[in-house]
């Protein structure tokens, strides 16, 4: 038992050590610096709150559909509001980096997952790695596994 429990202890710190590396890597500190660029940048957050509030009238739209009286201009007041969200530079720039650091992540977790062995499921989210069984065995076996 005291194997195990000192076997752990060892994998647990390896993992420490496998974090402390990602977030000490160029694409962590971007994503860092991106994160507070987006919290920090007024005229981003003005955009941030104005497509919440339209998030929630489109909500409220939603539940009677286009029976709604506010129907049509909510439905193009969010499309508006999500453009000049989307188009802002502070949010593209912050996206690029996420999506830049759940690559590295991706890319970790197959890793870690191909070395225990190739037939590991590793969820990633991204086509590039589909050769494992990245929608989990609840996608029907259409990954080729028998579900």
């Amino acid at each position: 038992m005291l194997a195990v429990t000192s076997e752990r202890v060892l994998l647990l710190e390896e993992a420490e050590q496998l974090v402390s590396m990602i977030l000490q890597s160029d694409i962590a500190e971007h994503y860092q610096q991106c994160l507070y660029s987006v919290k920090n940048n007024t005229e981003t957050q003005r955009k941030v709150r104005d497509f919440v509030e339209m998030k929630d009238r489109y909500e409220e739209v939603q539940r009677f559909g286009k029976y709604h009286p506010d129907y049509k201009e909510v439905m193009g007041q969010i499309r508006i509001v999500k453009r000049e969200l989307d188009m802002d530079e502070v949010i593209a720039e912050f996206k690029k980096a996420e999506n830049d650091l759940q690559g590295l992540l991706d890319e970790v977790s197959v890793i870690i997952g191909r070395s225990v062995s190739e037939s590991v499921k590793v969820p990633t989210g991204s086509p590039f790695f589909e050769s494992s069984c990245s929608g989990g065995c609840g996608s029907g076996g259409s990954c080729g596994c028998s579900a």
